[in-house]
């Protein structure tokens, strides 16, 4: 009997445990977890300081600084503007002396000595400063003895430029025949009107022996003739009123 008893007795602890381990599975939800929102922007923040000690290394390497390169050709002469040139980042200790963005204006004051082409970094040896010359003006330089020049002639004095000697002479006389012998010596003008631009300081500063050098501005069409004649000895020149 007593047996019996026992065994019943645990066949209803069994019956009875299992809504225990039923009850046990019904979990009330837990709680959301604490955010941290000072974790969180510790966090961008290092991240934040790890970009930028990058991005200084790599300025730091080089020493980058703002250079100015052309974005289209710049022709012997010209200048360069707002619309042909951007801002470029170059290593400032490459040992080239390229100009600083900053100083783009007093660089478009100046012309390029030749042509710069597109994509280059400009350096100031690529300019020069602006000519004071006109457009389709040239100068010439002519060595010229007493007698090819007239007395206290200086700078800016307008001048008329001839042609003179054996070559000159040949060539009146053919373009002559049958005209007047003026028709002949209109023919040796060579320029109407030039500038003398430089001229030999008064009481010497000849070239050689009692030769003097004079710079004269024409016309660049008629350069090449006065050249010419400059390089035969051949060139006299004769006071004419200004303009």
């Amino acid at each position: 009997m007593k047996i019996q008893e026992r065994t019943g007795a645990g066949a209803g602890a069994g019956r009875s445990a299992a809504p225990a381990q039923q009850s046990v599975g019904d979990r009330l939800p837990s709680p959301p977890r604490e955010r941290k929102p000072a974790l969180a922007a510790l966090a961008v923040l290092l991240i934040l300081l790890g970009a930028l000690g990058a991005t200084m290394l790599v300025l730091r390497a080089g020493d980058r600084v703002e250079a100015i390169q052309v974005t289209a050709d710049v022709k012997a002469g010209d200048s360069i503007s707002e619309d042909n040139i951007k801002v470029v980042m170059v290593n400032d200790d490459s040992g080239a002396d390229f100009v600083p963005w900053e100083q783009r204006a007093g660089l478009m004051k100046l012309q390029a000595k030749s042509t710069i082409y597109k994509g280059t970094v400009v350096v100031g040896q690529m300019f020069a400063k602006k000519s004071a010359m006109e457009q389709g003006k040239a100068t010439v330089g002519v060595s010229l003895k007493e007698g090819q020049y007239p007395a206290g002639l200086g700078e800016g004095d307008n001048v008329a430029v001839y042609r003179v000697g054996t070559r000159a002479s040949s060539t009146d006389q053919g373009s002559s025949s049958g005209s007047s012998g003026s028709s002949g010596a209109d023919n040796s003008l060579l320029v109407e009107r030039a500038v003398v631009e430089s001229a030999p300081a008064s009481g010497g500063d000849g070239i050689s022996g009692t030769n003097k050098a004079y710079t004269l501005t024409v016309d660049a069409a008629d350069a090449p003739a006065v050249a010419q004649a400059a390089s035969a000895g051949e060139v006299a020149l004769v006071l004419v009123p200004g303009k």
